[in-house]
């Protein structure tokens, strides 16, 4: 899985792109990066877009040990886009085993405009009063 990351320290906001064929290994390998990255901020906001992602290969022991090793605060906002009912369900575990550890910041959307205005609410509150 090609992964990229920008980190926009301005809006406090890791964007994160997947593509291709997903495996746990790319996963914790795109976190390894994040974490050694010196712009990055464990309390930023996150959106994660999945939608060009073509296949995924995770069992449910793979999905725990990607939800083991986070490295977001557990009051981050993080939005995690995706494109097809697969990726929802993955999305969908990965969310519910981080709430069982206390993080109830994710959400899982198949549209990037409400991923946005989730990550980044007071973002939205500011634009409207401008």
């Amino acid at each position: 899985m090609p992964a990229t990351y920008k980190i926009d320290k301005a809006r406090r906001l890791v964007t994160s792109i997947a593509s291709g064929f997903l495996t746990a290994a790319d996963i914790l390998a795109h976190q390894r990066k994040l974490l050694v990255d010196p712009s990055f901020d464990p309390d930023c906001s996150q959106i994660v877009d999945c939608s060009a992602v073509t296949g995924i290969d995770l069992s449910p022991d793979d999905v725990r040990s990607v939800t083991a090793a986070t490295i977001f605060s557990p009051h981050s906002r993080r939005a995690i886009v995706v494109a097809s009912d697969e990726q929802f369900g993955f999305a969908s575990m990965f969310k519910m085993m981080r709430e069982a550890q206390g993080e109830y910041g994710i959400r899982v959307f198949r549209n990037q405009g409400e991923a946005m205005r989730w990550a980044l609410p007071d973002e939205q509150t500011f634009s409207k009063t401008a």
